[in-house]
């Protein structure tokens, strides 16, 4: 792996020597322009967890430029490195912008998948409104980082899957959320010099998936550092997350389990056919999901008259689905399954996924986002060792993780790997698991009036909405559902599903709703989401959980006062 550069306070003086001209560490008394803070260094004290200090790399100034919800004021564009204290981890590489006209606060970018590359700080957060200003358009300073390694393939969603990093100690401790206090606390330092200011008056994380992850880790681990969170999809119990996602990838690679991408087009449209105006409007929406995980049997389903299942149960072809396919799905939606070994989420095992309805990756679906979602979804090739590229996303990331962080061997056979009894290597499941999932325990930043935001589409079939579910159950249980009221929403949208989705494709002003709450005691009401893919421009009442949207019976079926918040 690339050495560390590192920046101890001993060698301080002698890189003030060197970059004569350059900024000097402390912050000034006066604010500095974006070109002062080129070379600045960065004490390792002014970082909270362990690090050889950090180095401003680069530091340019944008020009404003575009307009309406586009628009971007003129900006300093900074970026650093964050050395480690081991020479041979990599360095956390980050990204500051700086707004010239600074609105006194900020936000930070989660990441995804394994990371690897800096998230797109200039541009818009998860699931974010199109026709609203980004953070940086608003005037908010930014910051995020690649979590503490460098992907080598320059295509981010196949750099978020190179897992060798994992084989250092210091890098894994950073991507399981070391990265998160790292960044912060480098960022907050050139804040302050750059603005000569405090630090922000409020401060914000936003992030989904691995970014959810970080999100609530970070308001559970350093809650004095943030006032308020958006988690969308969020993989907070990450290892347990990816024992579940391993039993999958194991459970497709039995022969002749593994549904090609026709096969899952039927099974959503049997699903439609069956589920579909259970919310009272056929849209190409399953709203009422529980209803449609309770009533579909896709042994006896059928499409446009034709059964599900092949005649006999062999496979016959593309046309139907056979009954070793079947089963897999069965299973994946009932997620019957037992971790026998402490998970520090507290949990004992995976949910299943919402199967029924969800786009899981079809092939001739004209949708543009459609690649992607078959990427990330169930892929385009059977699960084998070694693992193809084209197998399902999850199936390649658990591979990594396997290998690379649970047997430290890059040689394992990973499908070789019982998630449910690992037998010699229970105690590093264990071992991880408490470093990378996240504790419902936020009482600290609860009691700082901190407020969290979480939505997760129901289609979503990489990170379980169940999982949201069980980490807002544990909330209600541990405060109240009362208490949990005044400080916390959590928002399911039927259709979406992980980050992206051909169905409906969410996206949701969080970031002002979580505004009015932090800044003015405005609790969310009457939240909307806006599809940009599915149908464009049609609206859904964002319906806090375990509601979910129903046509009135009336109205324009793409418009949200057309439906009310149900439960039945």
């Amino acid at each position: 792996m690339k050495q560390g550069f590192s920046f101890a306070l001993c060698t301080l003086a002698a890189l003030s020597v060197a970059n004569a001209g350059a900024a000097t560490a402390r912050p000034a008394q006066k604010p500095l322009r974006c070109e002062q803070l080129a070379g600045m260094t960065i004490p390792a004290a002014a970082i909270a967890l362990p690090t050889g200090g950090a180095r401003v790399l680069e530091a340019k100034l944008v020009p404003a430029a575009g307009s309406g919800a586009a628009a971007l004021p003129e900006y300093c564009n900074l970026i650093g490195a964050i050395a480690p204290v081991d020479p041979d981890a990599p360095n956390i590489m980050f990204r500051v912008a700086m707004p010239t006209v600074w609105n006194g606060k900020a936000v930070m970018f989660g990441g995804g998948g394994f990371t690897g590359a800096i998230p797109n700080v200039a541009g818009n957060i998860n699931a974010g409104p199109v026709d609203q200003p980004v953070p940086l358009g608003r005037g908010y300073a930014t910051f995020s980082s690649d979590s503490g390694h460098q992907a080598k393939d320059k295509n981010w969603l196949e750099g978020s899957l190179e897992g060798e990093f994992l084989l250092n100690d210091e890098a894994l401790r950073n991507f399981a959320g070391h990265s998160v206090k790292k960044t912060r606390d480098a960022a907050i330092y050139l804040l302050k010099a750059r603005y000569a200011a405090g630090a922000p008056k409020k401060s914000y994380f936003i992030g989904g998936s691995t970014g959810g992850r970080e999100t609530l880790q970070a308001i559970q681990r350093w809650p004095e550092d943030w006032d308020g969170a958006v988690a969308w999809y969020p993989g907070w119990n990450q290892l347990t997350a990816m024992m579940g996602i391993h039993r999958m990838s194991r459970l497709m690679a039995q022969p002749g389990a593994y549904p090609s991408g026709p096969k899952r087009a039927l099974v959503r449209q049997a699903a439609l056919e069956a589920c579909d105006a259970l919310d009272g409007v056929a849209d190409g929406i399953v709203s009422n999901q529980p209803r449609c995980n309770a009533i579909f049997d896709p042994m006896k389903a059928s499409v446009k008259g034709k059964p599900l299942r092949c005649p006999g149960g062999a496979d016959t072809g593309d046309s139907c689905l056979s009954d070793a396919q079947i089963r897999l799905l069965q299973t994946l939606n009932d997620g019957a399954m037992r971790l026998n070994f402490t998970l520090a989420s507290g949990q004992t095992g995976y949910p299943g996924f919402n199967i029924w309805g969800s786009d899981m990756g079809e092939t001739g679906n004209p949708s543009p986002v459609e690649p992607v979602v078959t990427f990330l979804n169930f892929g385009t090739v059977q699960p084998r060792f070694p693992m193809p590229v084209g197998a399902p996303y999850g199936s390649r990331q658990e591979d990594a993780v396997v290998r690379y962080a649970i047997t430290r061997d890059p040689n394992f056979n990973s499908l070789d790997f019982d998630p449910e009894n690992p037998g010699p290597w229970a105690g590093r499941v264990s071992a991880l698991s408490a470093m990378l999932d996240a504790s419902t325990d936020i009482s600290r930043f609860v009691a700082r009036g901190g407020k969290l935001l979480m939505a997760h589409g129901t289609a979503d079939v990489l990170v379980s909405t169940r999982s949201t579910e069980f980490y807002f159950q544990k909330l209600q249980a541990q405060f109240g559902p009362s208490a949990v009221e005044g400080f916390a929403r959590y928002y399911e949208v039927p259709g979406y599903g992980h980050a992206v989705s051909t169905i409906f494709n969410a996206t949701w002003d969080s970031l002002s709703a979580l505004e009015q709450w932090v800044e003015k005691g405005e609790a969310p009401r009457l939240q909307v989401t806006t599809d940009t893919v599915g149908v464009p421009g049609r609206k859904r009442p964002l319906c806090e959980y375990p509601l979910w949207p129903k046509y009135k019976g009336s109205g324009d079926v793409n418009a949200a006062e057309s439906f009310t918040c149900a439960n039945q």
